[in-house]
């Protein structure tokens, strides 16, 4: 089982990044997908899911601002963050849904002026 997150970075409130997620083939092809993050102090939250069918749901919290997307033939699940605002700082984690017990080693988001 293998996650590699890639992608993050220090961004300006109001813009934009996509994060992406190389996931094994043993869980890309059986499972939904998800997005995480953990901010500082917080505990890790789900921020977004999708099927393999591409059926997706959202936290509230990022709603019409992220999308998650997925390509089945590269085993790699996507997020286009856009609307950024410090509140999403995190780092941002993939994982099957619901989450396996195995983390790859995340990507950091960093959104400040």
């Amino acid at each position: 089982v293998q996650l590699v997150e890639s992608g993050g970075g220090l961004v300006q409130p109001g813009g934009s990044l996509r994060l992406s997620c190389a996931a094994s083939g043993s869980i890309f092809s059986i499972y939904p997908m998800g997005w995480y993050r953990q901010a500082p102090g917080k505990q890790r939250e789900l921020v977004a899911t999708i099927t393999r069918g591409g059926s997706t749901s959202y936290a509230d919290s990022v709603k019409g601002r992220f999308t998650i997307s997925r390509d089945n033939a590269k085993n790699t699940v996507y997020l286009q963050m856009s609307s950024l605002k410090p509140e999403d700082t995190a780092v941002y984690y993939c994982n099957a849904y619901p989450s396996t017990v195995l983390w790859g080693q995340g990507t950091q988001v960093i959104v400040s002026s």
